[in-house]
């Protein structure tokens, strides 16, 4: 009997102790902080496209080669290299007419799409006219950025850490206390900002097919985010 008492009373043993609760760790804080840099961009992304039709599918794409290799040789004269042209979309389909519930094929379309980085913003309009009165049909849009957008987003993060520790300091002094140190630093990176495409007018561009298209690039936000964990006393 008296070995069974034992027997029990080591068992519970481990059973007490995982149910007391954990010692309590040092006070913290945990604040946000937010920043955002703008800068004027010095770069653009184009996305120019030529669409062509005929009877047979070898015409059509035939016609869409042609069409496609004067708009790429334009871009390039324009002072573009070639490392900054890069095609992004090829497809040749059939198109049918329907009547009566009967399907008729009525021939095929051809498209190519190529997307165009510049790196002088100046450029931007000419090359956007001059692709078009070549023989481009689509211009799908303008989409601005910055050649140094990592050093940008380096210090749209900076300044983020740094509002995050002043909204520690302040909120540690309102209660009487002080940081004592940063524990942790998280990055939100959700709030990165991403550029968005510019909707491109193809009627204005085609009454301008010989001079260049305006094309007003305004300024970049760039935004930061993070969470920091600031340990008190």
């Amino acid at each position: 009997m008296k070995s069974l008492a034992v027997a029990l009373v080591l068992l519970s043993a481990p059973a007490l102790a995982q149910q007391a609760p954990p010692p309590a760790g040092p006070p913290v804080i945990v604040t946000t902080g937010e920043a955002v840099v703008k800068r004027a961009p010095d770069r653009a992304w184009v996305t120019i496209g030529a669409e062509s039709r005929a009877r047979t599918a070898a015409e059509a794409q035939r016609l869409n080669t042609e069409a496609m290799t004067a708009v790429i040789d334009r871009i390039k004269s324009s002072g573009i290299p070639a490392d900054a042209v890069q095609t992004t979309g090829y497809h040749l389909q059939p198109e049918f007419d329907y009547a009566n519930g009967r399907q008729t094929l009525r021939g095929y379309v051809a498209r190519n799409q190529v997307q165009v980085r510049i790196d002088t913003l100046a450029k931007t309009g000419d090359v956007i006219a001059a692709a078009v009165g070549t023989g481009a049909t689509n211009v799908s849009g303008v989409r601005f950025d910055l050649q140094n957008r990592d050093a940008v987003e380096r210090e749209a993060l900076r300044l983020a850490v740094q509002d995050a520790r002043n909204r520690a300091s302040a909120a540690a002094s309102g209660a009487g206390l002080a940081i004592d140190r940063v524990i942790r630093i998280e990055e939100q990176r959700d709030m990165v900002d991403i550029p968005r495409p510019m909707p491109v007018n193809m009627a204005m561009m085609e009454s301008r097919a010989a001079q260049a298209v305006p094309v007003e690039a305004g300024e970049i936000e760039v935004r930061a985010r993070v969470l920091l964990t600031a340990g008190i006393r």
